[in-house]
């Protein structure tokens, strides 16, 4: 089964890229000649400056794409500008509702754990159909009535801190005409930044904000104007190193009555850090999402997001459990002017396996210089 997703995988991209390779002829060509067929000016969340956005054919003007800020979660394929420069922050309140269990069944949550993301996205275009951005995150982890309490009989704990910082390049392959897509290759990188390792057990989890692994992703972007939709679709592929940790784990030790003597049983003694070797699995993430717009200014928005976990393409055999998500958000858009957006939504997790259960409201902004 991972042999068979591998090579499907690698199948569709580079089908993709065989493809983009025959589209790129004409572009080529007009940019030897001196002609200027660049995208309208975009930031990432596909926010206009001073045209209708690209998704629009050039030669379909009577039918101009509207101005949309673009989906929250999916990745646009449309470049900034050359020289412009974007601030995007994301806000995210999740409220943890249950667990998957390896069966795909929902289980309880142990207890009332929320967490607050607050992203930072800063956009720049490095040069026509190049742009680069960063996105650094903020974590804010709560746990309380936790069921298994900590070593001291703790039920509350809370942790904040920056998470895993990402370094993402985009380039367009091809652009847009009446009849085929945006396509843009992706490379990216999350650094280890956050919170990986010598966990307080009496944190009860919170303190875990960082994957621990340089996590290096490839794939495509797709984007489409269909009238009157604007479609959107991500397909990537990520390989994450390999890397040491600490566990604090209880070990068995016998149980003593009341003048000191052994009973017979075995009870768990206080944690002990034990360091390990972790091997994370290649993910494959496919996110597909939709806009519509409603009247002047305001857009409806719904996204499917999701990710699968399966074996390592290279090096050693995964040592931690396959996760998988899927998940669905509506949305609403508004386009406030020309350089200023924002954008409203709630992510439902719906199905999965090995993972949480989430149901997060997000709020997006982009202002665009």
């Amino acid at each position: 089964m991972r042999a068979s997703c591998i090579r499907l995988f690698w199948l569709v991209v580079f089908g993709s890229a065989w493809l983009a390779t025959g589209w790129l002829n004409p572009a080529i060509a007009a940019v030897a000649k001196g002609q200027d067929n660049a995208a309208p000016a975009v930031v990432e969340g596909e926010i206009q400056f001073t045209q209708p956005q690209a998704p629009c054919p050039p030669e379909a003007a009577k039918d101009e794409c509207p101005t949309t800020f673009g989906p929250i979660i999916t990745d646009t394929a449309i470049p900034i500008e050359k020289g412009k420069f974007a601030i995007q922050p994301t806000f995210g309140m999740g409220f943890t509702t249950g667990n998957f269990s390896p069966s795909w069944k929902r289980t309880t949550a142990g207890g009332d754990f929320k967490s607050f993301g607050m992203d930072w996205k800063f956009t720049y275009g490095l040069w026509n159909n190049l742009e680069v951005f960063v996105v650094v995150p903020f974590v804010q982890n709560w746990a309380n009535d936790v069921n298994e309490r900590g070593p001291n009989g703790e039920r509350s704990a809370s942790f904040g801190g920056i998470g895993d910082v990402n370094l993402t390049f985009k380039y367009r392959l091809v652009e847009e005409t009446e009849t085929r897509p945006t396509v843009t290759a992706l490379f990216a990188t999350d650094f280890p930044t956050g919170h990986f390792r010598h966990f307080n057990p009496g944190r009860l989890g919170t303190d875990e904000i960082g994957g621990g692994a340089f996590a290096f992703t490839t794939g495509l972007n797709v984007s489409k104007y269909v009238k009157p939709f604007v479609l959107y679709g991500n397909l990537w592929y990520t390989m994450q190193t390999a890397f040491s940790g600490r566990e604090d784990r209880s070990p068995l030790v016998a149980a003593l009555d009341r003048n000191g003597l052994p009973t017979g049983e075995l009870v768990e003694s206080d944690p002990v850090s034990t360091k390990f070797r972790n091997y994370p699995r290649d993910i494959i993430t496919v996110n597909l999402a939709a806009e519509y717009p409603i009247i002047e200014k305001w857009v409806a928005l719904l996204e499917l997001t999701s990710s699968w976990e399966g074996g390592r393409l290279f090096g050693h055999k995964a040592n931690v459990a396959p996760a998988s998500l899927l998940s669905v958000m509506p949305g609403i858009e508004y386009m406030a002017t020309e350089k200023f957006s924002l954008a409203l939504g709630v992510n439902v997790d719906l199905v999965g396996k090995n993972t949480s259960v989430n149901l997060t409201p997000l709020l997006s902004m982009v202002y665009a210089f």
